[in-house]
């Protein structure tokens, strides 16, 4: 009987047990890839939407929230006098219920701004004017609205016209109810407030260039953080309170794993006594029954890594497609999370069986002769 017989052997000794083990760590994993996943994907979605209006340098004061704090709208004007703004506009996001969805996108923008130029039409028009009472659904948006050309859209207490649907070239825009700046603002109750400005620089400005410029920024307008749209989200105490959240669960689901590895460890090494005292009478030494102990648990780990996976990306897959979040991020699933969770469950089992690798390492062979 080979070494690696043993290994498997010990583990299909008791296949319900060494199931419910690995389904255990399987959670764990799916916790891990589900939560950071999304996590990630949430804040790539966003600075893609960004990057297809063509955005180079965010302005907003990213608080507590998700969106922005609103301030006045003046500080677009004296943004767009510094050297080096190509040019700018003045926007107002908000995240809230429409209709049938309970949450989603609310762009409003400056009219005539270039946030407006990555959108095309994809049917109907765009709005005539920014008086006009009028939006445009990105395709997603459509979709989960279930709203064509010609339909009525209420926000707020206001009924809206949908005149066109549009392709924003980036989820979130295509997850987004667009309309004119000043439209919105009305129905809000929020005339003369933005909370943010998409800012385009000078082409040809170098990256220091573009930081010192942020920094000039900052200090002209204290009440206010511009920031180069790749460092949008490193800012925002929000999200940083969502990629906590999310790591602090996947870890407390990691938690649990190993201590229901340690447990079945143990009672194996309890249930095999006899085997291990044999072993170390016939002249095994204490670091192949730590190595064999070890391995089954690496082997368990590695199971419960390879489910987890599978079950994480499943269950990002369909809760991406929720009528809640659909439209607002494209899960973050690449080969680097993928790996790093694999490698987790396997260290989750090779430190989940150290305690009972020792353990049976220091059974007397003399135990042999006794009958346990």
């Amino acid at each position: 009987m080979t070494f690696f017989s043993l290994v498997t052997r010990g583990l299909l000794r008791r296949p319900l047990r060494t199931g419910l083990t690995v389904a255990g760590i399987a959670l764990g994993i799916a916790a891990v890839v589900a939560l950071v996943g999304m996590s990630r994907g949430f804040e790539k979605s966003w600075e893609a939407g960004l990057n297809a209006r063509g955005t180079d340098v965010v302005v907003s004061n990213m608080g507590g929230g998700l969106t922005p704090k609103p301030f006045d709208a003046s500080v677009r004007d004296r943004i767009a006098r510094l050297p080096g703004i190509a040019a700018t506009c003045a926007i107002l996001v908000e995240l809230t219920s429409i209709e049938s969805s309970e949450l989603m996108i609310l762009s409003a923008r400056e009219w005539g701004g270039f946030s407006w130029g990555a959108l095309k039409i994809v049917s109907g028009r765009m709005p005539a004017g920014p008086e006009e009472r009028a939006v445009v659904l990105g395709r997603t948006a459509a979709e989960v609205l279930t709203k064509k050309v010609g339909d009525p859209l209420q926000i707020e207490t206001e009924e809206l016209v949908v005149v066109g649907i549009v392709d924003g070239g980036a989820l979130v825009e295509d997850g987004s109810v667009i309309l004119a700046l000043p439209l919105l603002q009305k129905i809000m109750g929020s005339e003369g407030r933005i909370n943010i400005i998409d800012v385009r620089v000078t082409p040809g400005l170098s990256e220091a260039e573009v930081s010192e410029l942020c920094e000039k920024i900052n200090q002209m307008e204290p009440e206010i953080r511009a920031v180069k749209v790749s460092e949008n989200f490193k800012n925002s105490q929000g999200f940083r309170l969502i990629r906590a959240m999310s790591w602090g669960t996947s870890m407390l689901a990691v938690a649990i794993g190993i201590l229901g590895v340690m447990n079945t460890m143990l009672m194996t090494v309890f249930e095999r006594t006899q085997e291990f005292c044999v072993l170390l009478a016939i002249g095994w030494k204490r670091s192949r029954i730590m190595r064999m102990v070890l391995y089954e648990s690496a082997l368990l780990g590695a199971g419960g890594g390879v489910l987890g996976v599978m079950l994480g990306a499943l269950g990002v897959r369909l809760l991406s497609q929720a009528p809640t979040i659909r439209g607002m991020l494209q899960p973050d699933l690449g080969a680097p999370l993928l790996l790093s969770a694999m490698v987790a469950s396997i260290v989750v089992g090779v430190i989940s069986g150290l305690y009972p690798a020792w353990r049976g390492s220091r059974l007397s062979p003399a135990r042999a002769l006794q009958g346990g």
